[in-house]
Formats: structure tokens, C-alpha cells, sequence
């Protein structure tokens, strides 16, 4: 689904398209967040595995 306009702001490795969809440009944990009181953000959060054998 695209949305209309920026009501959700590209953060930590979300880019966004010339039609303002985002995505994701690594692998990782979604995390919505606050930018000040009235804006939201998207980031993507890269998971280091660490293999503890």
C-alpha cells in the first residue's frame, strides 16, 4: 500500500521512493518512533547474531 505524502518520515535504513513509499534498505527490526510531538518515523534496525556455540 502506498501512502499519500510524508505522514510517515524515513529513519535508520528505510528509504523512500518518488511516490513516498518506504522501504527497507537493509534486514532488521521495525521500530516506529516519535520525531517531536506531532511526527512519526520508521527505522529498521540491523540484528547482529552473535552464535554461541
Amino acid at each position: 500500500m502506498t501512502q499519500r505524502g510524508t505522514k510517515i518520515h524515513p529513519g535508520t535504513n528505510v528509504g523512500r521512493a518518488s511516490n513516498d513509499s518506504l522501504f527497507a534498505t537493509a534486514d532488521g527490526i521495525v521500530r516506529f518512533e516519535r520525531l517531536g510531538r506531532d511526527r512519526k518515523k520508521v527505522s529498521v534496525y540491523e540484528v547482529s547474531e552473535s552464535k554461541a556455540e
